[in-house]
């Protein structure tokens, strides 16, 4: 967002610099409100939406991807700027799925861990990562927007089905780890 100017951004929204002047102030000021926006979204906007899919209702799930995607453009933008706003938001973002994930120990639909905060790191840039990497991934995949509902689904239902059943089959992975970090520590 730094290298975008106003120009650019009015442009985009199909609407006069002077208009986003006078409802921003300044460039800064409406990256702050977009900040906030997705920092709304990810607390709980769209809530109604998940429960209503949890519940076995697929209409909510859609609505609220489909109102995710520009949340979805925006953070794949955000992220890569380096700003201390997009630090504070990636922030944000963790702490809220720390909650999440730790409501899920409690209620027994997320397994127990003893690191509850590298989990919510690891789960935030597993689920950003698609962002990040949206043209390469785009094209890897043959589709030409990552952010189009059915392309979303096609892809985020893998990575459910991954977070859920896990890829590998034992534990052989998990036990080099291990004998590596005991190997380092003694």
């Amino acid at each position: 967002m730094n290298r975008v100017t106003i120009r650019a951004i009015a442009a985009d929204a199909d609407v006069s610099p002077a208009l986003v002047v006078h409802h921003f102030g300044s460039k800064e000021a409406l990256r702050r409100e977009c900040d906030a926006y997705v920092a709304a979204t990810m607390r709980g906007d769209g809530a109604d939406e998940l429960a209503d899919a949890e519940a076995g209702d697929a209409s909510g799930l859609s609505r609220m991807l489909e109102a995710a995607a520009p949340v979805r453009r925006y953070l794949a933008r955000a992220f890569l700027d380096g700003s201390p706003e997009a630090a504070a938001l990636f922030d944000e973002i963790v702490d809220l799925a720390d909650a999440w994930l730790a409501e899920g120990e409690r209620e027994g639909r997320v397994r127990v861990t003893g690191h509850p905060r590298t989990r919510a790191v690891v789960y935030v840039t597993y689920l950003l990562a698609p962002l990040a990497f949206d043209d390469h991934v785009a094209r890897v995949l043959g589709v030409e927007d990552l952010h189009d509902i059915d392309v979303t689904l096609r892809f985020s239902r893998v990575a459910i089905e991954m977070l859920t059943h896990g890829i590998f089959t034992d534990e052989r992975a998990l036990d080099a780890w291990d004998a590596v970090r005991k190997e380092r520590e003694s």
